[in-house]
């Protein structure tokens, strides 16, 4: 049912990842300004003369972003004809394609006028909302072959709270690591997981408060988390989407803070720095859907 779509929702889903891979590409290797202060066109010129690498991955990022923007678009009008019954399917084709706008416009911002760390840091933010929407709206087609039962779960008022509240923190911490990235604090502590830089082993400017700051936040989401999966693990064993969702959750949050050491460990490589983004927009999506099911659930305590 719906191949089609299917084909498409999985083709989106894997291009907005490569946005969200590619955004993080280009502020790991420092080519925001790849093409000058000229947007969409790169240093005023739509084949430019003097090829960099910051300006072919600063412009392979404009070009999917945009191939990608086509392809929501299309699943959003796709998906509202075929699956606009299912509840969720229209806030979730119009969040998706917002947001990846709101990315857009943010990036081209940025550029033109340039922005605060602080500000930048909410890019890489707004791309894993549209990514999440776009990973749901993904998962709500496959649904329509009911291959399992994910209408049919029921979750108690706790465990939503849980889910909620671990989402929304994990979104913030999001937010704290970009900052370390935009704020080039990744190496101010060279050691890992604590700051020695200091006699009295407490970070002593506000690099070392924000790369600090950003390893307590995530040490709070694994111990969260870990909790969380313990409870489904003894309360939901005969609902599986609920119960391996939640195992998921923990071995992604581990290789999370396994791949954050080791961005610090062997000095910022660029591979282990990809993956570390890869992991927590898999591990955000994940949480994303857990929430939608608990919002399914008919069990109100």
């Amino acid at each position: 049912m719906h191949k089609g779509l299917k084909w498409l929702a999985v083709l989106t889903s894997l291009g907005m990842l490569f946005v969200l891979l590619g955004g993080a590409l280009v502020t790991k290797t420092g080519s925001g300004m790849g093409c000058g202060r000229s947007w969409p066109l790169c240093h005023g010129q739509l084949i430019p003369d003097n090829i960099t690498i910051e300006l072919v991955i600063e412009l392979a990022h404009r070009v999917v972003s945009g191939g990608v923007g086509l392809l929501l678009l299309a699943l959003s009008i796709w998906s509202w004809k075929a699956i606009g019954h299912k509840r969720e399917t229209k806030f979730l084709a119009i969040l998706s394609f917002f947001f990846l706008v709101l990315q857009g416009l943010i990036g081209a911002a940025a550029v033109k006028w340039g922005q605060s760390d602080f500000v930048l840091a909410i890019h890489f933010g707004i791309s894993l909302i549209s990514f999440a929407s776009v990973l749901l709206l993904t998962l709500l087609i496959f649904e329509v072959d009911q291959k399992f039962e994910a209408d049919k779960v029921i979750i108690d008022k706790r465990m939503r709270w849980h889910t909620i509240g671990v989402t929304i923190y994990t979104y913030l911490v999001v937010y704290t690591g970009a900052l370390v990235r935009h704020t080039e604090s990744s190496l101010v502590c060279k050691d890992w997981p604590f700051c020695v830089n200091s006699s009295i082993g407490l970070p002593t400017n506000m690099y070392e408060w924000i790369q600090m700051g950003h390893r307590t936040a995530a040490a709070l989401v694994f111990v969260w988390i870990a909790y969380v999966t313990v409870l489904a693990v003894k309360k939901y064993k005969q609902q599986k989407v609920v119960y391996w969702g939640w195992i998921i959750a923990l071995i992604l949050v581990t290789m999370q803070a396994t791949t954050g050491a080791l961005v610090v460990l062997t000095r910022l490589n660029l591979a282990v720095a990809l993956l570390h983004a890869l992991i927590i927009s898999c591990l955000f999506g994940l949480l994303c859907y857990l929430i939608m099911l608990g919002s399914r659930s008919k069990k109100r305590q």
